[in-house]
């Protein structure tokens, strides 16, 4: 939509992703992540962590239930979405303001780790028909170019096998 603002955050999920279903029954997931900005202090040849920033993700439709079971704490992150600002009374009866990404993508980060993406069957019936994605710290074993296990490897598109594309939350 236009004159939202569209962010990209990098950082750390700090809880484990909570899957809730509405009474219509679209999939929503919520968590946390904490972006902390390093920098290098020359004068001691070290680097030195800024203070953090917390931010609240929430994740709509077919993608909560993928976050939910690919993404956990302690993950690196790469959020693209549109940030939200929420006003509310706290029990002193200050007003306070708390910010919201209304998350468009949700990836690992691969600067310290690996992944191995596995696409979804658009079977939305829970995740023992779901086909698992992993994460590790390890490199996989597999040769450059080899197609075994390779989703897309039988020419495919998402649209003819996976079904539909997810729309955008109702907002």
């Amino acid at each position: 939509m236009a004159g939202e603002t569209t962010i990209t955050v990098i950082g750390n999920v700090v809880n484990d992703p909570e899957l809730r279903f509405t009474p219509s029954g679209a999939a929503v997931a919520n968590f946390r992540i904490a972006s902390t900005p390093r920098t290098f202090d020359r004068t001691t040849n070290e680097w030195k962590d800024g203070e953090s920033l917390f931010l609240s993700v929430a994740v709509w439709r077919q993608q909560a239930e993928h976050v939910a079971e690919s993404i956990q704490r302690g993950m690196r992150v790469i959020i693209v979405g549109r940030l939200g600002q929420r006003t509310y009374e706290d029990k002193e009866g200050a007003r306070r303001s708390s910010y919201e990404i209304q998350a468009d993508e949700v990836a690992p980060s691969l600067l310290r780790a690996t992944a191995v993406v596995t696409k979804a069957t658009g079977n939305a019936q829970g995740a023992q028909q779901r086909p698992q994605q992993g994460y590790s710290q390890q490199a996989t074993q597999q040769p450059y170019g080899s197609t075994q296990g390779d989703p897309w490897a039988n020419g495919q598109t998402a649209a003819g096998q996976w079904g539909a594309a997810v729309t955008e939350p109702p907002f």
